[in-house]
C-alpha cells in the first residue's frame, strides 16, 4: 500500500519528469517475461539525478522510522534496490546489507553481503515491485539467517493481484512511495496521457499477461 495520496502522486510526477517511468500505450515495450506493456519502470534512473534522489532517500528514510520504528540494519534487493538502499541506510545512519537472487558460486558463498547477525530488525528497500517474487526471495534468505524482517518498502508497484496475494501468503507488509493507480492519475492531471490512453493502460494493468495493444 502507498504511505498516502500526496507522496505517491509527487512521486510519480518525479518518476515521470526525468523518464524513470515511461508510459508508451501506443508502441508497448517487451518485457523479459515475454509480456507486453505499455509502461517501462526503470528506478535506477534517480541515482543520476540529486534533487530527486533525495527526495526518495529522505521520503523512504522518514516512512521507515514512522511505520517501522527505527531498525537495526537497512537490507537492499539486489541489483536494483543497492543504491538507493545505501542513501537511505546513510541518511538513518544505520548500517547496510544487500541480498543477492542466490548465493554466489565461489569464495564465501553468500547470498546477504554485508554483516548481519541473528535477532537483528530489518526493513528491506526495493526499488520496483511486479510479482514480488524476487522481493520476497530476499525476505526468506533474510529470515533464513535469522533476522526480524519488520516489512519492506519500495519507490513503486505495479499493483498488480499477484503480487498482493504474494506479500499476504508470504505475511510481509508492503509499503511504496508510488503505485500504478496515482501514477495514472498524476499522468491524466498533467495531460501526459489522455483519456483514452489511461484507458487502455488500465486495462493492461488489471490483465497484464494476456493484454495486447492491438
Amino acid at each position: 500500500m502507498i504511505f498516502n495520496k500526496q507522496t505517491a502522486k509527487k512521486t510519480a510526477e518525479l518518476l515521470l519528469q526525468i523518464h524513470a517511468i515511461k508510459l508508451q500505450p501506443n508502441k508497448p515495450f517487451t518485457w523479459a517475461s515475454g509480456w507486453k506493456s505499455p509502461i517501462y519502470c526503470d528506478n535506477r534512473i534517480v541515482l543520476s539525478y540529486p534533487p530527486i534522489r533525495n527526495y526518495v532517500r529522505e521520503t523512504m528514510a522518514k516512512h521507515i522510522e514512522q511505520h517501522y520504528g527505527k531498525p537495526d540494519v537497512i537490507a537492499g534487493v539486489a541489483t536494483g534496490a543497492i543504491g538507493i538502499g545505501v542513501l537511505v541506510a546513510e541518511y538513518l545512519g544505520l548500517p547496510f546489507v544487500y541480498v543477492r537472487p542466490e548465493a554466489k558460486g565461489h569464495g564465501r558463498q553468500n547470498q546477504i553481503e554485508g554483516h548481519i547477525e541473528k535477532g537483528q530488525h530489518v526493513v528491506v528497500v526495493e526499488d520496483l515491485i511486479s510479482t514480488g517474487k524476487s522481493s520476497l526471495n530476499a525476505v526468506k534468505a533474510l529470515e533464513d539467517a535469522g533476522v526480524n524482517v519488520k516489512g519492506m518498502i519500495a519507490i513503486f508497484s505495479y499493483g498488480f493481484e499477484v503480487a498482493i496475494n504474494n506479500f499476504k501468503a508470504a505475511d510481509v507488509t508492503l509499503h511504496t512511495l508510488s503505485n500504478y493507480e496515482c501514477l495514472l492519475e498524476q499522468a491524466l492531471d498533467t495531460k501526459y496521457i489522455t483519456t483514452k490512453e489511461q484507458e487502455v493502460l488500465a486495462a493492461w494493468n488489471a490483465n497484464p499477461s494476456e493484454w495486447n495493444a492491438f
